[in-house]
């Protein structure tokens, strides 16, 4: 009798940690639906691959405290933030640094640009710094209000934050901008279903 009940009982627990463990697989990655940043939940907005022509190239995660459907809400958004990468194909960090500032610069005028470029060489000098990103390596960027952006590669946080509010509203341009690097990326960020 005590076996039988033991495993009935493990087996609820395990169902029960199960049930707040969810996750959602995007092209082989698993991202948690919610995560905790600073003390505050944050929950999984959206999620999408990155193609360039047909190939991919990362799985793109986006944290909010609460959903947004649009870039303006996003930016609205109270609280930390959080975009999550991880890369389905080994990339050269330079040129991945590179088109981040170009995603930046396409998605904001140019006398706001000019005033984040010390940001923009300083993250492009980080992950110059890594030479290559391989398959199921990952990066992030949080948002964390009275702190700034911080952007940790491969588990590592990547020297002092940015302290601008501007700077990481600009880096969320390049996947939510006018001009985004992938538009069914843009839309499965902002929880639009395919």
């Amino acid at each position: 009798m005590f076996p039988s009940r033991f495993w009935l009982i493990a087996g609820a627990l395990l169902l029960a940690t199960t049930a707040n463990a969810a996750t959602v697989e995007v092209s082989g990655v698993k991202l948690e639906d919610s995560i905790d940043v600073r003390g505050t939940k944050l929950v999984l907005n959206g999620a999408g691959v990155r193609y360039k022509a047909v190939f991919k190239v990362y799985t793109a995660g986006l944290y909010l405290s609460k959903k947004a459907a649009t870039p303006e809400e996003v930016t609205a958004a109270p609280g930390p933030k959080r975009m999550t990468i991880t890369m389905l194909r080994e990339i050269d960090s330079g040129e991945l640094g590179k088109l981040f500032s170009r995603g930046m610069e396409d998605n904001m005028d140019k006398q706001a640009f000019s005033k984040l470029i010390p940001g923009v060489l300083r993250m492009s000098q980080i992950f110059s710094d890594h030479k290559k990103l391989l398959v199921g390596e990952n990066f992030q960027i949080d948002w964390v209000p009275g702190t700034g952006t911080i952007v940790t590669v491969k588990g590592k946080v990547q020297g002092e934050p940015f302290k601008e509010p501007e700077f990481f509203n600009a880096l969320m341009g390049i996947w939510l901008g006018k001009n985004p690097a992938d538009w069914k990326l843009k839309d499965a960020l902002l929880g639009a279903k395919s």
